[in-house]
């Protein structure tokens, strides 16, 4: 979830705009509250201006829009951004943390999935695949926990998310490729925690998946 004092963006405008003329069409708001509801809603400055519009609407909570979903922007730029309804069920699963392990075999995660606030990776002459790029995230910034030995941990994101990382490293080592070069004070954050030993962990960030023809493209 957002803080209250970040600023709007014209994506988080238009979710909200969009769950009004869903009220509309509900009869839940008359023309006239929908009206007045769209003038405030272009005034406002920040998440928290957005979550009064539509806290009383079905789908939101007192706060806005929870979590993060991958998706295409209009402009054909793609990246983390405010849920839509199809994903907002998935992040209400939420339960705080997921345990991955591999000792001496392989875990993934991949398509849609939950990123939990905190998950915890331990590899022990194993492998580890975390692909986020059409995953939910249940809050704006989700930490993952390392612990990695005589293993790998492979992690994709989509562009637009900010990677941090604070792993420590004994013979082995984490390398980020093409996330270095998020300067946007709102995107979302992926932290990396933990130690590798006599192993590596790889950041790549690739474009979102894209159906063409019933397949996916890598």
């Amino acid at each position: 979830m957002q803080p209250d004092h970040i600023r709007a963006s014209d994506t988080d405008r238009d979710q909200v705009a969009e769950r009004l003329r869903e009220a509309l069409a509900e009869g839940r708001l008359s023309p006239v509250e929908h009206e007045e509801r769209l003038d405030t809603l272009y005034k406002a400055k920040t998440i928290g201006e957005l979550a009064p519009i539509v806290s009383d609407l079905p789908g939101f909570g007192a706060h806005g829009p929870a979590g993060l979903s991958v998706t295409e922007r209009a402009d054909g730029t793609d990246g983390m951004e405010v849920l839509g309804s199809d994903a907002r069920d998935l992040a209400g699963q939420s339960k705080g943390s997921e345990n991955l392990v591999a000792v001496f075999g392989a875990a993934e995660r991949r398509g849609r999935w939950l990123v939990e606030p905190r998950t915890n990776v331990s590899v022990l002459c194993g492998g580890v695949e975390l692909d986020l790029r059409e995953a939910v995230l249940s809050k704006h910034e989700v930490t993952i926990q390392l612990a990695v030995i005589l293993g790998g941990v492979d992690i994709t994101v989509p562009h637009g998310v900010r990677v941090i990382n604070n792993t420590s490293a004994i013979l082995g080592g984490t390398d980020l490729h093409g996330t270095d070069q998020v300067t946007d004070p709102n995107a979302p954050v992926v932290h990396l925690t933990g130690t590798c030993m006599l192993g590596g962990v790889d950041v790549k960030a690739k474009k979102v998946k894209k159906k063409r023809k019933g397949k996916r493209e890598k």
